[in-house]
């Protein structure tokens, strides 16, 4: 989608109170608010109105001053019923073709989307598909919603925080020894941007925690993706401090919610997914990449490659899957940022790359 331009503070206004839900959460999810939780049958999300009002809020789909009357027409349309019907004849009368053009996908997603019945469904026809054609902005908002549903209930605010990663570009930053992730559209809003996320942001902890939950969607808190701290003692004495509040924790409980929301059977119910700082396993049978780099990385590894010190730093984490259930033989997990320090977690691999007798809903 083209024109990343921002969206009018009066545009928004005059929508916003109808759009926005009564659960405190939405403010975490960004795309991913809904007015009620609407579920099929089988417990899957319904996609309903205030769902569509949240995704025609991007900039992508805002007024420009160079706006024709046909598109401000129809803008006004969408943004006060966001399922209102929408003929060719409108469509055509938009003279930019980059605004026509992103409003014929909005209303394509919208459309097959509905027909699906569930984000959940939809979402799965498409990561299934031979070729993905549907705009990432748009498999986000469907990971988001789906997210904002699982945390519904939470209290927790460091799951909540490592559920932003299954949707939301990260930042990582290696100092000291502890590996911190920062949000990096919200780095870049702020216009914060740097390569380092440690000394712009509070790293999330216990004693920030209620902060956290009163500043919203605006709350810009680094994550501690570090698997233990070293403390030094007198002497030359050193321990390992094990860390109670730990970012990997919570991403693993998001990562088995996730996963067991999308599993049909019994395995969904005794699932579990711990970090590992290594893996000691001889008997290593399966391995998934949370993310681009860590599936190339662990492929060399498995395969006996030779891995320069530089790569196999920027492996995060190491996670093992286990499904007692199904196998006695435990599924491995890795996270790596790219050479820039960019992380881009894809929760569709863990749905994709199960071995075959794991079977999905849907």
């Amino acid at each position: 989608m083209n024109r990343p331009v921002s969206l009018p503070a009066e545009s928004m206004a005059s929508f916003e109170a109808d759009a926005l839900p009564a659960n405190p959460l939405h403010v975490f999810w960004h795309l991913g608010a809904s007015s009620a939780w609407s579920l099929s049958p089988q417990g899957w999300l319904r996609p309903d109105a205030a769902f569509f009002a949240l995704i025609f809020r991007r900039p992508e789909l805002a007024l420009v001053p160079e706006s024709c009357a046909a598109e401000i027409a129809l803008h006004k349309v969408l943004s006060k019923e966001a399922l209102a019907p929408v003929g060719s004849a409108e469509l055509a009368a938009i003279e930019d073709e980059d605004a026509r053009a992103n409003f014929e996908m909005f209303l394509a997603f919208r459309e097959a989307l509905l027909a699906a019945g569930s984000l959940e469904g939809y979402y799965l026809t498409v990561l299934r598909s031979a070729r993905i054609q549907v705009p990432p902005l748009f498999l986000d908002a469907l990971v988001a919603t789906v997210l904002g549903y699982l945390q519904r209930d939470s209290e927790d605010a460091f799951q909540v925080r490592a559920a932003q990663l299954l949707y939301r570009e990260q930042r990582v930053s290696l100092s000291e020894g502890r590996a911190l992730c920062a949000d990096l559209e919200a780095l870049d809003s702020r216009q914060q941007f740097a390569h380092s996320a440690a000394g712009l942001l509070d790293v999330l902890s216990p004693e920030n925690a209620s902060d956290f939950w009163r500043q919203g969607e605006s709350a810009l808190y680094a994550l501690d993706l570090t698997h233990e701290l070293n403390k030094e003692l007198a002497h030359g004495l050193s321990f390992k401090l094990i860390r109670s509040h730990s970012g990997l924790k919570a991403l693993s409980q998001v990562l088995t919610q996730w996963l067991g929301h999308f599993l049909q059977g019994p395995d969904k119910e005794v699932l579990t997914i711990e970090p590992l700082p290594q893996v000691d396993d001889s008997a290593w049978r399966w391995h998934i990449g949370l993310d681009a780099e860590s599936m190339s990385l662990l492929n060399d590894l498995y395969e006996g490659k030779a891995v320069d010190s530089e790569r196999l730093g920027r492996l995060l984490s190491l996670f093992r899957l286990h499904a007692p259930a199904r196998s006695d033989k435990p599924i491995y997990l890795g996270l790596a940022m790219r050479p820039d320090g960019s992380l881009r977690l894809k929760p569709q691999n863990l749905l994709l790359n199960l071995p075959t007798d794991w079977v999905l809903r849907g």
